[in-house]
């Protein structure tokens, strides 16, 4: 075994330390292989672990895009109630909503979208085997505009299969709950797809665009951030359709009577209503508003009014001193005055 390989073998284990580590492993790791590593992530299902073991490398990306699926859905939601943080079991997903309300079925589709979009960059970027650029349209011309395909396109259906089969995959039981991940994994998913962008390039003499060669592009993931929000306040509650057999849930439909319409591809779905998040219940997985900052004139979600459920506000008070208005002189010192403020931040009691 060469130098080269060897150091590649140990950066892909000594990253996957730092993501055990990131998803609340102990606080050092020895890098021992990744049967190891994998055996040790916690909340794998059967079929993820062996996706791990398999791919190294890719369980790498998938906890990058896990993490920003985690990331958006804290910043979209950072002036509200619930603000993407819940008690529950650990795992390379964050913590887990125990309640089927619509805020679960946001976090599912940001987290299935997070990681297929992840998969795709690394893929068009070359930092994973077994995928690279799209070649299917390479070199073919757009008949109804007479551009030609080039360039680096993001293979997007190797980032969705690859999402599909891994984060699927921990859905094992059969009841109303799988069904409901199921579909809104498969929303997050299908919202980058049809957002995928088109990028072209010109080509001719003095930036004449004789010819010109287009490629397909990720979109940026805060605007998939921005698309499922719309989602999640338009979110779908649902009723699971039971088998006449065995009684289990065979498929979903919107939560009307004398009616069996399922819901769109792309619709996020909810089968339990939300709870109010003011107050600290661990069976809903609400961490309440006890401590949160609120803005004591907004009268939106942040707004002390509705951040604390009626309990009131603390006001803390602060002093900040800084130099200001500086000057310099000739020669040679600065010459500044001494400015100061006085702030209110309110808290939720």
């Amino acid at each position: 075994m060469n130098k080269k390989t060897r150091r590649w073998i140990f950066h892909i284990f000594l990253s996957l330390g730092i993501v055990y580590i990131k998803i609340g492993g102990f606080s050092s790791v020895v890098a021992l292989g990744a049967s190891v590593i994998c055996s040790k992530i916690p909340g794998l299902a059967p079929r993820q672990r062996t996706i791990c073991l398999n791919r190294p490398d890719a369980i790498i990306v998938i906890g990058e895009g896990a993490q920003m699926g985690i990331n958006e859905c804290q910043f979209q939601f950072r002036n509200g109630r619930w603000n993407c943080s819940a008690l529950g079991e650990r795992t390379v997903f964050g913590k887990e909503l125990k309640v089927g309300s619509r805020e679960a079925a946001f976090t599912y589709a940001i987290i299935a979208a997070g990681v297929a979009h992840a998969i795709t960059s690394a893929c068009t970027q070359g930092n994973m085997s077994d995928c690279g650029c799209d070649k299917e349209k390479q070199g073919q011309f757009h008949r109804d505009e007479g551009w030609k395909w080039g360039g680096c396109s993001a293979d997007i259906r190797y980032g969705l299969v690859f999402s599909k089969e891994f984060v699927d995959s921990r859905e094992i039981k059969q009841n109303a709950r799988t069904l409901m991940n199921l579909h809104n994994n498969e929303a997050g998913r299908k919202v980058l797809e049809e957002n995928m962008k088109l990028e072209c390039k010109c080509h001719g003499v003095s930036g004449s665009c004789t010819t010109k060669t287009c490629w397909t592009t990720l979109p940026k993931f805060r605007e998939i951030g921005f698309l499922l929000k719309e989602k999640y306040s338009d979110a779908v509650q649902v009723e699971p359709v039971r088998g006449s057999r065995n009684k289990r849930p065979i498929f979903l439909k919107i939560k009307k009577p004398l009616s069996y319409r399922k819901p769109m591809e792309t619709d996020l779905v909810y089968i339990e209503k939300s709870p109010n998040y003011c107050d600290e219940d661990p069976i809903t997985g609400s961490v309440g508003t006890q401590g949160r900052l609120c803005n004591k004139t907004a009268q939106h979600t942040n707004g002390c009014d509705l951040m604390c459920c009626g309990r009131g506000y603390n006001t803390h008070q602060y002093s900040r001193v800084w130099q200001c208005n500086c000057k310099f002189h000739w020669c040679c010192y600065v010459k500044c005055n001494t400015c100061s403020e006085r702030t209110e931040v309110f808290t939720c009691k």
